[in-house]
């Protein structure tokens, strides 16, 4: 066929074959090909990175000495849309139209730019491509080697696909490994050997979770847009799996026609068909065209065509190429005709394969993925601990994600654990089904070596009775003094019962005396006693435990943060969230959701700062990542907001900035105007407090410790208390100017102490509409 290929170009088309595999193991399968044909047959794909409209003007602008904050607002102004040139971006965008006409240096940037953009930028390794030939590669392509010594092709993809080389997909899915890792795990703790074959596809509680937009961790379903769209189709069946993430691309939605599906989906719109003959191919989509292989179906059923020639079509209509839809368009007209569909309607057809044509989705490849998204939602849904596991597991090296499923799994109400020297391994693990054990792997500092010795000597010995106990058994040539104090900072030998900090005060003791008692082993030297446990009690009670105070609250966490990337037994936000609630825009993770260009509030604890200076008049300027329960985001202080408010700009610190919303990248970003510590948002933003008080068997006492509460916490805030009868009759009474307060959590918990919760609702003001009023109202 390869040489067929060659001989009749126009003859013989080789189809992409695209297969994925666990992303763990697909370095088996490239190994196993190269065994199989040869390794100068077999080579990974080479791919070459274009300067694109973004990119090109901020390398543009680099070299010619635009500052970092100028070159970054100018590509900002550039739309995010796939496929975005310049032009186009002149044309949508009246700011930086405005720009490249008024400001010759903005002119001469993107007239630059724009002679450079397209061109190729940097090569690199195609994430899955692989090209197979029947004997040495560079009897047909030029070859490339790669800065790591990975000989590629030396051609791209669709040159490859020219000259009539195989080319196959290869592409490590990780999901997949999740799914394997999750399986084994169920098998493990219950004792279940899941068999995909046996696992009904209509599971209700899969569909109900999905259906929650409960889709975080799921397969292809947990963006916003995709959460968005499960809440207004809401599934109940595989077929609207597979439509969903067919129709989920700019094209439909541009269109209309994911709307459309949703309305047909739910009978808001019925569907119709140009032609009985369509009914059966279209039904199950609602006579929506939805994917190729509908188009394939048409062509041959419609107007006759053989399936080899409505495959060809169908790629026609993906590529849009004029000349072949016109005598394609002539074909189908005659072929219709002749089964009897009169020509306008036949004409119709045609015009809306024509339109939808360009949108189809390969109906086999959404199957197939929309079959790993029902099984990762199953798995979620029936085994919630073993999947959040495996999930934890697979993405212990990225760390906003561990952080986001770490907080999925909370509100899932499974407890994470953290590490923990008696009882961790490496990966994240099961204790029960609602309870996962942080994996020694994810601790900064800790190898591979030094886990598997510290398991090696727990399941020889058992657990460990003290650091001295511990110190002795496991090889302190892997486990040296760094890999311990990682340990005992991130709560790993919290079990032994003692503080952290006294931990760390009698680590240079206990490795001393462990390192004596392993050379005198290694020197074949009898001590006093004749086990290593005898010689632990001894020395724990000559020893003794040092009359260390435990760390602050504080300085633990950020030791966590440190070593685990994120809070993981508490979080300095803790006592703040309902200010965060009630002076804040929105969460983190729900930015996307709003309107870009807008003016937000957002409130957390800065956990990275980068101070720079910008090339144009020295200005300095700083670079935060801000960091609630929800997620980050980062936020760009500009040289003005920076020199008034940098006091407040510190590692840590909890604050909250104002600023401009853009969501002209993949991630949003917040342009700060002011940030502002956590007690002048209270005062600023803070209009009034509303305290419930139930008429029922409340007693004069009750009311004068509320008093004496109130003017302990004296301020400017006007406080109003709310009296509620058992027949729910509400009276509200101003205290007026003698009881006004200062807010903070201390007057929250006092108030609650005395009251109950759910008793103190908080009045402020919307930091984008300072005449509106919102009220939050918090469980203690």
């Amino acid at each position: 066929l390869l040489f067929e290929r060659f001989l009749n170009p126009d003859r013989i088309s080789f189809p992409d074959i695209d297969i994925d595999f666990c992303y763990e193991r697909r370095p088996e399968v490239i190994r196993y090909v190269q065994e199989k044909y040869g390794e100068r047959s077999v080579a990974q794909i080479i791919t070459f990175g274009t300067m694109m409209a973004k990119a090109v003007v901020r390398d543009v602008a680099r070299v010619m000495g635009f500052s970092y904050p100028e070159a970054d607002r100018l590509a900002k102004l550039i739309p995010f849309e796939l496929g975005m040139t310049l032009a186009r971006a002149l044309e949508l965008s009246p700011e930086l139209k405005a720009l490249y006409g008024s400001d010759p240096k903005v002119g001469e940037l993107i007239d630059t730019s724009m002679k450079l953009e397209g061109l190729t930028r940097h090569a690199s390794t195609h994430a899955a491509g692989v090209v197979i030939a029947d004997g040495d590669l560079s009897d047909y392509i030029p070859l490339f080697k790669t800065s790591d010594d990975q000989v590629t092709t030396g051609y791209a993809m669709e040159s490859l696909e020219k000259v009539g080389l195989l080319k196959m997909d290869f592409l490590g899915l990780r999901t997949l490994t999740v799914v394997e890792e999750t399986v084994k795990i169920v098998k493990r703790t219950r004792g279940i050997a899941l068999d995909w074959a046996a696992v009904p596809l209509d599971d209700a509680a899969t569909y109900k979770m999905l259906g929650g937009v409960e889709s975080t961790g799921v397969f292809q379903l947990e963006s916003s847009g995709m959460r968005d769209l499960l809440r207004k189709l809401k599934p109940d069946r595989l077929e609207d799996l597979i439509a969903l993430l067919a129709l989920f691309r700019p094209g439909p939605i541009g269109s209309g026609m994911l709307d459309d599906f949703i309305k047909r989906r739910h009978g808001q719109v019925k569907a119709t068909y140009d032609h009985p003959l369509l009914e059966p191919i279209l039904k199950d989509t609602y006579g929506i065209l939805v994917y190729q292989e509908q188009i394939m179906r048409i062509v041959s059923t419609v107007a006759g065509f053989s399936l080899a020639k409505a495959d060809i079509f169908r790629r026609a209509m993906g590529k849009k190429t004029p000349e072949v839809i016109e005598q394609a368009r002539t074909e189908f007209l005659e072929g219709a005709v002749r089964n009897g569909v009169d020509h306008r309607t036949a004409e119709r057809i045609f015009e809306k394969i024509t339109y939808f044509g360009g949108y189809g989705f390969n109906l086999s490849h959404s199957a197939a993925y929309a079959v790993i998204s029902y099984r990762t939602a199953f798995l979620k849904a029936n085994y919630p601990a073993e999947f959040m596991t495996a999930l934890l597991t697979s993405e212990r090296e990225n760390l906003d994600k561990i952080a986001q499923y770490i907080e999925e799994a909370r509100r899932m109400n499974i407890q994470i654990l953290p590490p923990d020297v008696n009882e961790s391994f490496s990966k994240f693990t099961v204790v029960n089904d609602r309870t996962i054990r942080f994996g020694l792997s994810a601790v900064k500092n800790v190898g591979q070596g030094a886990i598997d010795v510290v398991i090696k000597a727990r399941e020889a010995g058992g657990r460990f009775a003290s650091l001295y106990d511990f110190c002795e058994r496991v090889d302190l040539r892997l486990v040296n003094r760094k890999v311990l104090e990682s340990l005992i900072k991130c709560g790993a030998f919290d079990s032994m019962g003692l503080h952290r900090s006294q931990l760390v005060a009698m680590l240079d003791r206990a490795l001393d005396v462990a390192s004596g008692a392993q050379r005198d082993k290694q020197a074949g030297q009898l001590s006093l006693f004749d086990t290593f446990q005898e010689q632990s009690a001894f020395k724990n009670a000559v020893q003794g435990t040092p009359a260390v105070r435990e760390w602050p609250e504080s300085q633990r966490l950020t030791y966590e943060k440190e070593l685990l990337g994120f809070y993981l037994t508490g979080h300095p936000l803790a006592r703040h969230e309902r200010s965060l609630k009630a002076y804040c825009t929105a969460p983190i993770d729900q930015l996307g959701t709003l309107r870009d260009g807008g003016d937000v509030t957002l409130g957390g604890v800065i956990a990275k700062v980068r101070v720079t200076t910008t090339k144009k008049g020295n200005e300095r300027m700083a670079i935060v990542v801000l960091e609630d329960f929800s997620g980050s985001v980062e936020v760009l202080v500009f040289p003005r907001a920076y020199a008034a408010c940098a006091k407040a700009i510190a590692p840590e610190a909890i604050v909250f900035i104002r600023g401009r919303l853009s969501l002209r990248e993949e991630s949003p970003k917040l342009l700060a105007n002011e940030v502002i510590s956590l007690d002048q948002a209270r005062q600023s933003f803070t209009q009034g407090i509303t305290i419930t008080l139930f008429t029922a068997g409340l007693e004069q006492s009750v009311l004068e410790a509320v008093y004496r509460v109130l003017k302990q916490h004296a301020g400017t805030v006007p406080v109003t208390l709310k009296f509620t009868t058992p027949e729910h009759q509400t009276h509200l009474l101003e205290t007026g100017d003698g009881c006004r307060v200062t807010p903070s959590d201390e007057l929250f918990a006092a108030l609650e102490a005395l009251l109950g919760q759910d008793v103190v609702t908080v009045q402020a003001a919307s930091p984008e509409r300072p005449d509106a009023r919102r009220s939050v109202q918090y469980a203690g």
